[in-house]
């Protein structure tokens, strides 16, 4: 996969095909060597989307091997932890970049992760916001 900046990409099939997007584009172009070309999204934010989708191709073969009830609560708890780590990772504009990749890419998961993160990020900072405006409210209150 080539970034939309020019920077190439080697990934797995299974990672590829994470993204409805490039499965399609592979099944238009079956049959050539040609990469494919992210438009849209930039190689910071398209290593971001690939280091995602791998580590979740990962945790669903690792998954299949592993029957026993015990151990597949375990590794989808280790997915949880590995996400909530790969988002305090991420700042405010590359998860909004996150967001439009995974909607251009068509990585249901991946968008499905971002939303609530994003409205969780708006909230703090909305409150945030608000806190700011009370307390100087209340110094202005408290001067007059």
């Amino acid at each position: 996969m080539k970034s939309s900046d020019g920077k190439t990409f080697e990934v797995s099939e299974d990672v590829a095909l994470e993204s409805q997007t490039i499965k399609h584009m592979i099944k238009k172009n079956s049959g050539s060597d040609n990469e494919i070309v992210v438009l849209n999204v930039k190689s910071k934010i398209l290593a971001k989307v690939i280091e995602y989708s791998k580590k979740h191709v990962e945790a669903r073969w690792e998954a299949e091997f592993v029957k026993v009830d015990r151990k597949v609560k375990k590794r989808v708890d280790d997915l949880k932890a590995w996400d909530a780590e790969f988002m305090k990772q991420v700042d405010q504009d590359t998860l909004n970049d996150l967001l439009l990749a995974a909607n251009y890419l068509n990585i249901k998961e991946l968008l499905d992760f971002t939303c609530p993160a994003i409205v969780d990020a708006r909230r703090r900072d909305t409150l945030f916001v608000f806190l700011i405006l009370f307390v100087s409210l209340m110094f202005f209150f408290v001067l007059c």
